[in-house]
């Protein structure tokens, strides 16, 4: 995708193995990216000596056990991990929040542990919104991460600091959450691959496991679907449950059946660049052999009307619930967050259960949708990212702001909710050079599928990075 020079967090693994680079030098020129970048607001907290002990750790390693470092796929590169989610040690993760201090440096979770063994060597944070109840990154304390690509406009949330950080340069792939688009909306907005895994295919434990309900995975944003590909192997599956172990399903070959759906509804109208985004990439997918399939809003509607009211019914009993348990101030949270937890506590548990049986219904007509479809190919935005403040979370109308989220990335919680994968990549670009983003959705355990058929668009290369790398020229 784009510009070879501008590479990705393969092809910069690949010259450090190669003896081309150290792993010190890389370190040094990421750690000097945040400081150049400071005002993207892409990193909430550093720590340059973490950086540094890790990719001298990775240096000596290269010397002394060759081999091993060789089996590493991101050996020696930086990356930041996300100020919310499961923990990496060392890293004070707040939320974005006031209601935590920069002192809680606990151990790895179970990804952590794999992000470490694939190589990569985690310096920092990046911005996240508070709670991440936010499609952009701009907590009240600080920093407002900008879109690199605009800087007036949105780098999306909440894995908003992520996105900029990759999209920039700063790293070359970074740690993410998606608990409602929160990896494949930033994506989007930045014009990097994001994908949201099945439900479960990747660990969240000790203490992320049920967080939400189930419905937040983790992962990252990368450069290239290959980075993509490769992250999502070194971390998946082999978990301490009891689906350890358990077999995936074989990339599906011959003639697929790609469902379309570029039309969702005069009340989520989609931009015209948006739609004609989506439908290339399927009449693509159609000239290659496969067969197209069209999708009726009336099919889906339903199902992205349940799963939006359980999206927002999860999260406010979930910060209620987390409120309660760490008995925090919650009057020194944000207005949002405030709302959110009045609204969890308020809520009936009838109420609740029937938002999550709408869930399940949802799940029901997707996959009876995937009866007739391999794939569907659908809209990611319905347009391009906004200015900066278009998500403000200073007031208390929770139902006003799930809408603004809603109307901007009407299918984005669709995947969280049901829990099938769903990937973004930009396939395109509009008037103003910024990404055209399209969204597709597969079965449980297809992301095989998915990562194939993003490959072939991919290599289409209708979309340049416009920075490269930090200390790295091909």
């Amino acid at each position: 995708m784009g510009n070879p020079s501008f590479a990705d967090a393969t092809e910069l693994a690949g010259a450090i193995k190669s003896g081309k680079l150290a792993c010190m030098d890389v370190m040094r020129a990421a750690i000097a990216a945040c400081a150049r970048y400071e005002t993207l607001g892409a990193t909430a907290y550093l720590d340059p000596e973490m950086g540094l002990a890790a990719a001298q750790a990775m240096d000596q390693e290269a010397s002394a056990r060759p081999e091993r470092f060789a089996m590493r796929p991101f050996a020696g590169v930086p990356t930041l991990a996300k100020d919310l989610g499961g923990p990496f040690a060392g890293l004070p993760v707040t939320a974005g929040s006031r209601l935590f201090s920069r002192t809680g440096k606990g151990a790895d979770s179970d990804l952590a542990e794999r992000f470490r063994k694939a190589g990569l060597c985690t310096f920092g944070l990046s911005t996240s919104p508070e709670f991440g109840l936010s499609l952009a990154s701009e907590p009240a304390i600080g920093p407002i991460c900008r879109n690199p690509l605009d800087r007036s406009r949105t780098a999306g949330g909440s894995s908003g600091g992520a996105a900029a950080a990759v999209a920039a340069g700063i790293v070359a792939i970074a740690h993410a959450t998606d608990a409602g688009g929160s990896i494949r909306v930033p994506a989007a907005c930045c014009g990097l691959v994001g994908l949201k895994p099945t439900r479960g295919a990747v660990p969240a434990g000790p203490s992320f496991g049920n967080h939400l309900g189930g419905i937040a995975s983790e992962l990252a944003v990368t450069r290239s679907v290959r980075d993509t590909a490769r992250i999502f192997d070194a971390v998946r599956g082999r978990t301490k449950g009891p689906f350890a172990g358990i077999a995936e399903p074989s990339p599906k070959t011959g003639r697929l059946r790609i469902g379309l759906l570029a039309d969702t509804g005069k009340h989520y109208p989609i931009a015209a660049d948006r739609v004609q985004a989506v439908e290339a990439a399927a009449s693509f997918f159609e000239k290659q052999g496969n067969e197209l399939v069209s999708l009726r809003w009336d099919e889906m509607e339903s199902a992205v009307r349940a799963s939006s009211r359980a999206f927002g019914d999860i999260i406010s009993v979930n910060i209620a619930g987390l409120v309660e348990d760490l008995e925090l101030d919650m009057l020194a949270a944000e207005a949002m967050t405030q709302a959110f937890v009045m609204r969890g506590r308020a809520m009936a548990a009838t109420a609740l259960w029937h938002s999550l049986n709408g869930a399940v219904q949802a799940s029901r007509v997707l996959w009876e949708i995937f009866d007739r479809v391999d794939v569907i190919v659908m809209p990611m935005l319905a347009s391009a990212p906004p200015p900066v403040g278009s998500f403000p979370t200073d007031h208390s109308d929770t139902e006003l702001h799930l809408e603004r989220m809603t109307s901007f990335a009407p299918l984005a919680s669709l995947a969280n909710i049901s829990g099938f994968p769903a990937l973004t990549l930009p396939f395109g670009e509009d008037a103003e050079g910024l990404p055209l983003p399209i969204q597709m959705m597969a079965p449980m355990g297809e992301e095989a599928l998915l990562l194939q058929l993003a490959s072939t668009l991919e290599a289409e290369q209708r979309w340049q990075h416009r920075y490269p790398i930090a200390g790295f020229r091909a």
